[in-house]
């Protein structure tokens, strides 16, 4: 199985800086592991990394996309492995940085998706007049397993689970048990930590950085273009918050400190999930030493067998 590194944690960690390290120190190249640094011209509110930052280390799945464009966790799912394919072929070490965890389990494990399961406007269409609780109780009935695991209100996850079957004849769950929910890649998690409250202390200066940098006007640029709520790259965090400021419901004040908790309710969720879907091993970054951080990183995964192939 072709070696892989992957880099993981709660955004504002330093995932960006201790990629480019390993990249240097074991010959490798970056592949973003963040679902939304595809989309060209967002630059700050998605804390993309700079040339400088990139330090002349090739990084790959950046800018990739308008932000009108759709981009499925399919479509990573493809282009990341390819991506691993081309970069093992050149002799150089795949070495994925970022924190969409459900992006970076479906590229390097065992997950199969049917076209049903990603394109179901169809259905939307089709079921529009049922309620929330028609289209639950509906899918209750043809695929009970299914159900089972979703909220009735998530509609989107409701109208999947149903296309699939009504499309393939086969239930989702009947589907998601014939995987083995195996890597397949020689993956090495390294994920990134800090004490709750400083890494929260640290995403609130982020915010006000990113405020600093121009993310008012990367905003006011995107709202002249007329791109709709409704667009995936418009229900990211640090953007999403802006329709109601500009709808005259909400401050400046009261946008950023929302952009604010909802990034500290994402470190959250990132480290539950972490750490109940893959097999992670956790860092404590040293801020005042991060090159600390960075050997203690190197000295484990030269004991898991990655070679430094510049020496």
């Amino acid at each position: 199985m072709d070696k892989v590194i992957v880099v993981v944690g709660p955004t504002g960690v330093g995932k960006t800086k201790m990629g480019v390290a390993l990249a240097k120190y074991f010959n490798g190249e970056v592949i973003s592991g963040d679902s939304m640094q595809i989309y060209k011209t967002m630059d700050i509110g998605t804390a993309k990394v700079t040339k400088q930052e990139m330090d002349g280390v090739v990084h790959h799945l950046i800018d990739i996309k308008n932000p009108d464009e759709s981009y499925s966790v399919k479509d990573f799912q493809d282009e990341v492995r390819k991506k691993i394919k081309e970069i093992t072929m050149r002799n150089k070490l795949p070495i994925i940085v970022g924190g969409t965890g459900l992006y970076i389990k479906a590229a390097l494990y065992d997950y199969q998706f049917s076209d049903s399961q990603i394109e179901h406007q169809e259905y939307v269409k089709k079921y529009q007049d049922y309620t929330n609780e028609q289209l639950y109780q509906y899918l209750l009935e043809i695929d009970e397993l299914s159900a089972k695991e979703l909220h009735p209100n998530n509609r989107q996850r409701v109208l999947r689970a149903i296309a699939i079957y009504e499309s393939t004849g086969v239930k989702k769950s009947e589907t998601l048990a014939k995987q083995k929910h195996e890597m397949i890649y020689d993956a090495k998690f390294i994920g990134l930590t800090l004490d709750r409250e400083l890494l929260y202390q640290r995403i609130n200066e982020r915010v006000d950085l990113m405020m600093e940098q121009g993310l008012l006007k990367e905003i006011e640029s995107l709202m002249e273009k007329n791109y709709s709520s409704d667009l995936q790259s418009m229900k990211a965090i640090g953007y999403k918050e802006w329709f109601a400021y500009y709808d005259k419901k909400q401050t400046l004040q009261e946008t950023i400190e929302l952009i604010k908790k909802h990034s500290r309710n994402y470190a959250k969720r990132q480290y539950t999930w972490f750490n109940n879907q893959v097999p992670v091993n956790w860092f404590t970054v040293n801020l005042d030493d991060f090159d600390s951080t960075v050997d203690e990183v190197k000295g484990y995964l030269k004991k898991q067998g990655i070679k430094n192939e510049n020496n």
